[in-house]
């Protein structure tokens, strides 16, 4: 039995490696769904719930998305396997934060250097600095583990972290300017504000990518006027932006306007913020359902907190946060323990 469990997950792995084509995606996620509705217990016990029969599911529209908030009161995995490193996410003091186990560091490296290099072209030879002092300072960000992945595959004497050394890091973005090195400034959004009104220069050959949040430190600001003041600041045309978090694997890229294109293995679909169960038309304000094929270990379908707007090239935008984290209707399983 567990002999056909690994040989089924080898054979999944294998089709999400090679998955490049859209049209690939729907029949590759009711695969993955069949296989975590029989070998992840969580979402098993929420199909239950819901009286999902996962055989009687035959359209990606209707595979049920598990609450983001299990993350943080269980522990999500599909097939019996022991965490080589557990993501987590940034919380408050006494706050319960999210929990991601993840069962190989290779295959997390392998997808976020192929959707970075698809959009971004070759981390070799780029320099990458990485300006993320609210994650540095605690343990299991997923995002400080890719950043220090890409540092070491640039292979760059110049790429980086800066936690705090503001200085330090407008002189090496001084230098790589001078030399014409293509440059990567991957920052929290407090912090390149921080620079940008200490340290403001000309960056134009620089990649300057926003990661959002403001971790209580500054004023929410929109992300039209982040962009603006730090458009303004480095005199660059565009600030980019990625899209990630410690529930997914996967991630996206904005090379402009806030408008993101997912990795290959990952699919957004909007839904209705009154209704979880109810799918909303592309173009307007909707809650965002994440299909994730590079969680095959833990679960691929995710109905997070998030609100945007979906398009049908893919594409989608983050507008912010839904009010009140623990959906009505959709939270059968948080109280569970």
């Amino acid at each position: 039995m567990a002999n056909r469990i690994t040989m089924m997950r080898e054979q999944l792995a294998e089709r999400i490696r090679s998955l490049r084509h859209p049209e690939h995606f729907d029949e590759l996620a009711l695969a993955v769904f069949r296989y975590q509705a029989a070998h992840c217990i969580i979402y098993a016990q929420y199909l239950d719930l819901l009286r999902v029969a996962p055989e009687e599911v035959l359209r990606l529209a209707d595979i049920p998305c598990l609450p983001i908030q299990l993350f943080k009161s269980h522990t999500i995995r599909s097939g019996s396997w022991t965490p080589v490193r557990t993501f987590s996410s940034s919380g408050t003091t006494g706050s319960t934060t999210s929990r991601h186990a993840l069962r190989d560091e290779q295959w997390y490296h392998e997808g976020a250097r192929h959707t970075f290099e698809r959009q971004y072209g070759p981390l070799r030879g780029r320099a990458v600095l990485a300006l993320l002092p609210a994650y540095l300072e605690r343990t299991g960000s997923s995002l400080v583990f890719m950043a220090q992945d890409f540092i070491t595959r640039s292979a760059h004497p110049a790429s980086g972290f800066f936690l705090d050394d503001l200085p330090a890091l407008a002189a090496r973005l001084r230098e790589l300017q001078a030399t014409g090195t293509p440059t990567l400034l991957l920052g929290v959004s407090f912090a390149l504000l921080d620079l940008a009104e200490h340290f403001p220069q000309p960056l134009g050959d620089t990649n300057i990518m926003e990661t959002g949040g403001m971790k209580g430190r500054r004023r929410e600001l929109t992300r039209a006027e982040l962009h603006t003041t730090l458009s303004q600041a480095f005199g660059v045309e565009h600030i980019h932006s990625e899209y990630g978090m410690t529930e997914l694997l996967s991630q996206a890229y904005a090379p402009r306007d806030g408008r993101f294109l997912p990795a290959p293995t990952l699919r957004v679909r909007p839904r209705e913020v009154t209704d979880p169960f109810a799918t909303a038309d592309f173009g307007r304000t909707a809650a965002l359902n994440l299909i994730d094929l590079a969680n095959l270990d833990t679960c691929s379908f995710i109905a997070s907190d998030d609100l945007g707007r979906v398009y049908p090239d893919g594409s989608f935008e983050v507008l912010g946060r839904m009010d009140h984290s623990d959906i009505r209707g959709c939270n059968l399983l948080v109280g569970e323990q």
